[in-house]
This record gives C-alpha cells, structure tokens and sequence, in this order.
C-alpha cells in the first residue's frame, strides 16, 4: 500500500529484454535507500514493482517488469523521470489516501495550464489546472472532491464530467495543483495528450463490489 504522496523523482536508467519481461535500472534520485531490502514495494508512475537487486552506492535499483504490465502502464518502457513512493508503513502519516499501486486504465491530459489570477504574472506561484480525460469505465468511482491518483501522485478531483467524444465514453477530471506538487513530481513535466497512469479510490471499488452483491447471497443472521 501507498499515500500517493511522492517522495522523489527519479529516473529509469536503462531499459533491457529479460526473458518475456524487462528489467529496469532506476536513478532513485532523493528516495533513501538505506533501508530497502529485496522484495520490497516500490511504485514507481503509480505502479507497484517489487525491487529485485539494488546498489546503495550507485543510489539505484532494479526490478523486472512483465511485458503485460508495459502494455497496461505508461512511462516504464523507456528511460525517463518517473515519481517514487516506498512502501506505507503501519505508523506513517497517510498525508494523501490508499493507493494499491495497480493501475486501473491509461487515461490522457486534456489542458494543463496556469489558474490566471487578476493582477498577478504566472510566475507569482498561481496553481495550475489539469484536466484528464479517464476511459468511461472508470468514471463511476471518480467524484468531486474524491481522490484520484495520476502518475502515482494522490489528487482531488474538483469537478467531473461524463462525455463522450469521437462515439468513445470518457469522463473528464478537473484538478489544481499548487507549485510544491508540481516543483516535486513529474507533473511539471506534462503537456497536452499526453497518457498518463490513473488509478480510482479504492475504497470506490470495494463499495461497488458490496453494492453489486445480491442480498439473497448475503448470509441470514
């Protein structure tokens, strides 16, 4: 489990076939290494691999990758900055909200840009807006003011909508960011269509699952 809240961004190395996977080499850049152990939980663009060598010295680490998990991800099948989160544990702070790490859909930037406040220059630390177009499937567990995480980082959404566009259904994200998210996650770095990894509160799936069940498959007291 995570927060969503990132603790450093790093920067895959290197990218490199292994067996029907890949194996990845990542700068862990700020994140503190010196109490990682084999096996642990990293996420790493909001996804949760398991490292599998590391190299305290050199401040990297690896972990292998299945080709099915490249198809359903973006930003792990080339060198690039990607956010970092390790594992939560029982007494962290939960300063963003449940994440499981398992990307639910590949979602797109729609507009990324600066909230304009009168009288004042972009560069005065406005927060900025970003709209992400998620796949329709997903906007069910999506509401105003409920999280959702983008690229591994925890946000709130503040407004919803459910379109479509091109006969395809999408729902539509509103979210602002302030300068610290932006200055300390790769969101600094994203511009219109671009895909982006999202994953929905996962509270929202087990009270659909709940929802879903049949009363007569409930058990009678």
């Amino acid at each position: 489990m995570f927060t969503g809240i990132i603790a450093s961004i790093g920067k895959i190395q290197e990218v490199s076939p292994r067996g029907d996977g890949f194996r990845l080499i990542v700068d862990a850049g700020k994140l503190d290494l010196s109490d990682v152990l084999l096996g642990d939980s990293i996420a790493i663009q909001g996804a949760c691999m398991t490292v599998v060598e590391f190299d305290v010295d050199k401040n990297t680490f690896c972990f292998d990758v299945s080709a099915e998990s490249i198809q359903k991800t973006h930003g792990l099948a080339k060198p690039g900055f990607v956010n970092l989160e390790k594992a939560l544990r029982f007494n962290d702070r939960l300063g963003g909200h449940l994440v499981s790490g398992h990307v639910d859909g590949i979602g797109y930037v729609h507009q990324f840009d600066v909230v304009a406040v009168p009288g004042q220059a972009p560069s005065d630390g406005n927060s900025w807006h970003l709209s992400i177009d998620a796949p329709g499937f997903l906007g069910k567990y999506l509401a105003y003011k409920g999280s959702i995480v983008i690229n591994g980082t925890s946000l709130t959404v503040n407004q919803v909508e459910d379109l479509t566009i091109n006969a395809q259904a999408i729902t539509r994200v509103h979210i602002n960011l302030i300068p610290h998210t932006l200055e300390n996650t790769t969101l600094q770095y994203l511009k219109s269509g671009d895909p982006v990894n999202v994953e929905v509160d996962l509270i929202a799936r087990y009270l659909e699952r709940m929802l879903s069940v049949h009363p007569l498959n409930t058990p009678s007291s």
